[in-house]
């Protein structure tokens, strides 16, 4: 049988039943339209993740109370044997490479002005902390660098905060109550917007000695570093440990560089892009599934049609040719819409909405298209075998 003969049988078959077609083909394309559907809404998050993390840069290390137990993450104040301190957070700038060290507090109070009251979150921290997560001023200042045992009372309001507090008036040099202290307003920050589900705009800023004593802690939640660019990352991190173990007695503390940080995110949100991916596999499968009956449903009507070709010297591997190539066909042409559909289907999501990113992933939609061929190859294998086992004489019968 010549390639052009198995093309015209195949595509004849497919034409002539090209109802049943349409309907197998369409299964396998709703599997490869899910898996493209949902690893590009997978792989946009995975993306977004990602970049609110580095937002702030790379080159920085956090530092937590605790040591590091089963789970990899830090045990908290409850298993630390000296907390992390202001002083600790001072000794640290000074270790090789670093620039700024930033103590970090965080709570929750209700903040007053002008009559008006608001329970937001509350960050204790230092002059640096501006330089050391990119965040600009839009009015006024940062905190300043005051001796960091015994601050001034200043406090810098989100830009969220100063809005529902000030509307459009200027709250510079304006005085508001802090959980029952007063600061004086000296800045406004620029818009930043929300980091994995915290509104950054919606906050205020005090120092960290302040936010201590507010919220009545002998250890601060984490010391952020930022050190140089291209520093060698593991020196920078031993000389860190160095300095708090010798003030510490032990490493009783949890040293993190973000790169560690971003390699466990980013395993995590890869596997659930994989999850995502392969629920939308079954899919698949449940195309496989109508490709083989239609396939059995194809041999046990053309069976005469079977007999006849045999007859004129067709030989079991040519039919057996035929009938895979027409489940590949029929696959293949399910994997080409679905992919149409599901390339479609995310470019529209993602137009319509900003909140939902989406971004395609190239490994998985090459896999979707040639997993769909692999499983119309697969369904088809048992039929076509069933069609090329036919004795010729007994398949004349069935006319």
């Amino acid at each position: 049988m010549r390639f052009a003969d198995l093309v015209r049988l195949t595509m004849g078959s497919v034409i002539h039943g090209r109802g049943r077609a349409i309907l197998t083909a369409l299964g396998i394309a709703v599997g490869v339209a899910a898996v493209v559907l949902l690893t590009s809404i997978g792989e946009g998050v995975h993306r977004f993740v990602l970049s609110e993390f580095t937002q702030f840069g790379t080159n920085l290390i956090g530092i937590n109370p605790g040591t590091a137990k089963t789970l990899g993450t830090s045990v908290g104040v409850f298993g630390t044997v000296r907390p992390l301190t202001i002083d600790d957070s001072e000794a640290v700038r000074r270790s090789p490479y670093v620039i700024a060290s930033v103590p970090l507090v965080q709570g929750n109070a209700e903040v007053q002005a002008r009559g008006r009251k608001r329970r937001v979150t509350v960050y204790g921290t230092g002059s640096e902390m501006a330089e050391a997560f990119r965040f600009k001023v839009e009015l006024g200042s940062f905190l300043p660098p005051d001796d960091p045992r015994a601050p001034r009372s200043l406090a810098v309001l989100g830009a969220k905060m100063a809005r529902e507090l000030y509307g459009e008036t200027n709250p510079l040099a304006t005085t508001i109550r802090v959980g029952g202290g007063r600061y004086r307003v000296i800045g406004v920050m620029e818009p930043k917007g929300t980091m994995v589900g915290f509104d950054l705009d919606d906050t205020v800023y005090i120092p960290a000695a302040s936010a201590l004593d507010l919220f009545n802690r002998d250890s601060l939640v984490e010391i952020d570093v930022l050190y140089e660019e291209g520093a060698p990352v593991d020196e920078v991190e031993r000389g860190i440990r160095r300095v708090l173990a010798a003030r510490h007695g032990d490493e009783d503390f949890t040293v993190t560089t973000q790169q560690q940080m971003l390699d466990t995110l980013g395993s995590v949100l890869n596997v659930l892009t994989f999850a995502v991916g392969a629920l939308g596999s079954i899919s698949l499968l449940v195309g496989g599934v109508g490709i083989f009956t239609i396939m059995t449903i194809g041999v046990r009507e053309r069976t005469a049609e079977i007999g006849l070709m045999r007859a004129l010297g067709a030989r079991r591997e040519q039919i057996l040719g035929v009938f895979l190539t027409e489940a590949v066909v029929l696959s293949v042409l399910g994997g080409f819409a679905g992919l149409a559909i599901g390339v479609g289907g995310a470019w529209l999501l993602g137009l319509s909405t900003d909140k939902l990113p989406v971004s395609f992933a190239p490994q998985y939609i090459a896999m979707a298209v040639a997993l769909s061929v692999l499983i119309g190859l697969v369904a088809g294998i048992l039929p076509a075998l069933g069609a090329a086992r036919l004795d010729p004489v007994e398949a004349l019968r069935a006319e």
